[in-house]
């Protein structure tokens, strides 16, 4: 992959969040699930998003592309599946496998699943433990390729809510294609819980509705999902980058949000509020962050663990010390997460040291130029491109194109913010 050296500078300007990839990828789903023809827009199609896009083609459903716009038709998905085994190609996605795995066994699909990257290792025991007990052959060594066939029965799944909601998720799409009612029984305490609350609100759109209960949700088989038209809302995690460029000396208006969006990273208003920036909800629906006092924080990630590595860019030059817990997740992602951003923040002069379940960072005023290693990981690459505004030099950050995974248009709109950056060919 190619690095990118990236000069300390100050953003200041307007950027447009792109659309959400968590939203996306549950409103291709559905609409691929439904009899007729959705549009859906805008969708930014990074490989994440690709990936569910091609699996959603190779089960049946016929999808274009044009420009931002993607048109879903899923009336032959249903019936194109007898006796043929597919392969589903997840990419890096830990999202399209999770939701695919329930959807694909609902429809009764003979299928493999592949993956890329870190991918085959990320766990998927929670559909071994509950699936084949439900009529779904499973076979695999650990994780990928994985191969299922038989058809998804109705009744009660018992599952973790602290290991991934992706799991959740899955379930949550899959059960109500089932003749029979279904309920999901959690048996230990829900985290993320605003992606579940995303999934079961992009659902209803489509037409279909669970029941939460004290112990998960009550879903009734025999449903359909229909086809619609939906906008696809900005995506929050991408704002915490651009938040900390802001917090760390800059000025930024960050539009295409929703502030009463189910997504958890919503968070990061309030979090760089704490840290003592300037953020300020504009009467147009934008936000304007600014530089301000900094000081550390506590910050529980449990519900928030995307945001940490910008998060601790932000740490590393507040006054004070911060303590970022909760995020034990981040180990099973990409890479390492809480291992990356420590080893890149060190080599730049941070004080931070890991902890099982995150991070303690202490500030200092300035970072200083160097090398680190993106980590083949999108959100490293950004956050450390965040961390470029407050260094003494240029910092080159390796596997550049990971941010094509979820932001590819990343290193644009740090231009348009006055960012400076050379791409350098590996």
């Amino acid at each position: 992959m190619n690095s990118v050296s990236v000069a300390p500078c100050r953003l200041e300007g307007c950027v447009s969040m792109p659309p959400s990839k968590s939203a996306s990828h549950r409103a291709v789903i559905c609409a691929a699930l439904a009899s007729g023809k959705s549009t859906l827009r805008p969708v930014a199609l990074s490989d994440d998003i690709a990936a569910t896009i091609s699996c959603m083609r190779e089960l049946g459903a016929d999808i274009t592309v044009n420009g931002d716009t993607v048109t879903v038709d899923g009336t032959a998905l249903h019936d194109s599946l007898h006796n043929k085994k597919i392969t589903l190609d997840c990419g890096e996605s830990g999202s399209t496998l999770r939701f695919l795995i329930p959807v694909a066994a609902a429809l009764g699909a003979d299928a493999r699943f592949i993956g890329h990257g870190r991918l085959p290792q990320r766990p998927i025991g929670v559909f071994s433990d509950c699936l084949p007990e439900k009529g779904v052959s499973f076979s695999a060594k650990g994780g990928l390729p994985l191969d299922i066939s038989g058809r998804l029965q109705s009744g009660i799944y018992r599952v973790p809510g602290n290991i991934s909601s992706q799991f959740i998720t899955g379930l949550l799409l899959a059960l109500p294609l089932l003749e029979g009612d279904s309920e999901i029984i959690l048996t230990s305490e829900l985290q993320s819980a605003g992606y579940i609350d995303m999934t079961t609100d992009i659902m209803r759109v489509f037409g279909v509705s669970v029941c939460r209960t004290s112990e998960g949700w009550k879903i009734k088989g025999g449903q359909s999902y229909c086809a619609r038209s939906y906008e696809i809302e900005g995506d929050w995690s991408q704002a915490a980058f651009f938040m900390t460029a802001a917090a760390l000396g800059g000025c930024i208006t960050i539009d295409n949000l929703d502030v009463s969006s189910c997504q958890g990273d919503k968070a990061c208003m309030e979090i760089y509020s704490r840290f003592g920036a300037s953020v300020t909800e504009n009467p147009s629906g934008s936000i304007t962050i600014s530089g301000g006092s900094l000081h550390g924080i506590d910050i529980d990630a449990e519900n928030i663990p995307d945001m940490v590595p910008a998060l601790a860019v932000t740490a590393a030059l507040c006054e004070g010390v911060t303590r970022i817990t909760g995020a034990e997740r981040l180990r099973i992602k990409e890479c390492d997460r809480l291992a990356a951003m420590t080893d890149a923040l060190t080599r730049l002069g941070a004080d931070i040291r890991e902890t099982p379940d995150g991070l303690i960072i202490k500030g200092v005023k300035t970072l200083h130029g160097g090398s680190v290693e993106g980590c083949n990981d999108h959100r490293i690459v950004m956050s450390m491109t965040a961390a470029s505004c407050r260094c003494d030099g240029s910092i080159v950050i390796s596997d550049m194109e990971s941010i094509n995974k979820s932001y590819p248009s990343f290193f644009e709109d740090i231009e348009k913010l006055g960012g400076k950056y050379n791409v350098i060919m590996g």
